[in-house]
């Protein structure tokens, strides 16, 4: 059983919950961070046998976990395993000297920035507490202190924005020259406050988004960054700065994940942690696991995921896997359309989307999936 390489944390603290937001999150609860570190520890200890002995990556999302008080932190990190990656994503006013040294003293060597935007008047859009200055500032302590490994995320899509907006964030973001960039297209949930609020506006965006993922793309492989994954981005060179954890999640490999309404995949079972704080902590305190959901995963639905999950890479795909979940007739349709390539090496045929057919993604990944 011990065979799990990939650790995700979740910390849910913030200091304001972002209208478009739809992950677990709780605001403030200042007094309540050193007994959910708490909880995780106890979780991380119940779920210890699951672990590889050697743990490639450590994750530490959230929520804002830099937002979490510098003492329950430092515990939480100093308690964690080592891994080649550990990564902790920060909101960028949060960033300070004292922040990036606990960071690095304890082990993280990846951070990765919430900028989602350099214009003021879209952060407000966003209710984004943090300024474009803010973004720049906290870049600068961070490779002050010695990181070497700093990934950014923006969003387009949003409302209010124009091409010209976004050509200027990615000009902004690549001036910062991190190490990694994620640019994420803005999805805001039916029924939200923010859908209420801009809904006509997100309309109007729907149908600029092909030209703004276009533009995102041929901005940043033009600056030198390899576009490795649907909306990830890294800088090329002796080191491979892709982000390994998430390179875990789209090969579809087994990983645990810890705290309020975490999710792990192990040994053919999808399990989610119960979402509400309280009942979590409960659990914990008492000795017991989460309440949580399970969800047995077949073979059919993991070949669905690893094809769906793995055509979204630069890297090709390994067609024994996934063969149940592929209609050959439409892979034959694709390819001579131009948007699948399938080409044969060692480990046999191997499945990847063309360029083209990147651009297309998700339409094309449906219709080949059976």
């Amino acid at each position: 059983m011990s065979h799990v390489r990939h650790l995700y944390v979740h910390l849910p603290f913030c200091a304001h919950r972002c209208g478009y937001c739809d992950f677990v999150t709780v605001v403030g609860r200042n007094g309540q961070h050193d007994s959910y570190v708490d909880a995780l520890l106890t979780e991380l200890d119940l779920q210890r046998g699951v672990l590889a002995d050697d743990v490639d990556t450590v994750f530490l999302g959230g929520g804002t976990p830099t937002f979490t008080e510098p003492a329950a932190l430092a515990r939480l990190l100093a308690a964690l395993p080592a891994a080649d990656e550990v990564t902790v994503e920060a909101n960028p006013e949060t960033v300070t000297p004292e922040l990036a040294e606990l960071l690095l003293t304890n082990g993280v060597n990846r951070v990765s920035l919430g900028a989602q935007s350099f214009e003021p008047r879209l952060l407000e859009v966003l209710e984004r507490q943090a300024s474009p200055d803010d973004v720049r500032g906290a870049v600068r302590t961070l490779r002050t202190a010695g990181f070497d490994n700093v990934s950014l995320d923006l969003i387009y899509g949003i409302p209010g924005q124009s091409e010209d907006d976004l050509d200027a964030d990615l000009a902004e973001a690549l001036a910062l020259e991190p190490e990694h960039l994620s640019c994420y297209e803005l999805e805001a949930k039916p029924g939200t406050r923010f859908t209420h609020a801009h809904g006509a506006e997100l309309e109007r965006q729907a149908d600029a988004m092909e030209g703004y993922f276009e533009l995102v793309v041929e901005t940043l492989t033009v600056a030198g960054y390899r576009w490795y994954e649907t909306a990830n981005f890294c800088r090329t060179g002796a080191r491979d700065l892709r982000a390994q954890h998430n390179l875990g999640y789209w090969r579809g490999r087994d990983y645990l994940g810890v705290g309020v309404g975490a999710v792990s995949t192990v040994a053919g079972s999808r399990r989610r942690n119960v979402a509400s704080l309280p009942r979590y902590v409960a659990a914990l305190a008492g000795g017991e696991t989460s309440p949580c959901e399970l969800e047995p995963i077949d073979s059919g639905t993991h070949a669905r995921e690893v094809l769906m999950l793995g055509l979204r890479l630069d890297e090709p795909v390994v067609l024994a896997g996934v063969a149940e979940a592929v209609d050959h007739d439409a892979l034959a349709r694709l390819a001579a359309s131009g948007l699948v390539e399938l080409t044969a090496n060692g480990r046999g045929d191997e499945l990847r989307l063309t360029p083209r057919g990147r651009f297309l993604g998700d339409a094309v990944t449906a219709d080949l999936i059976a």
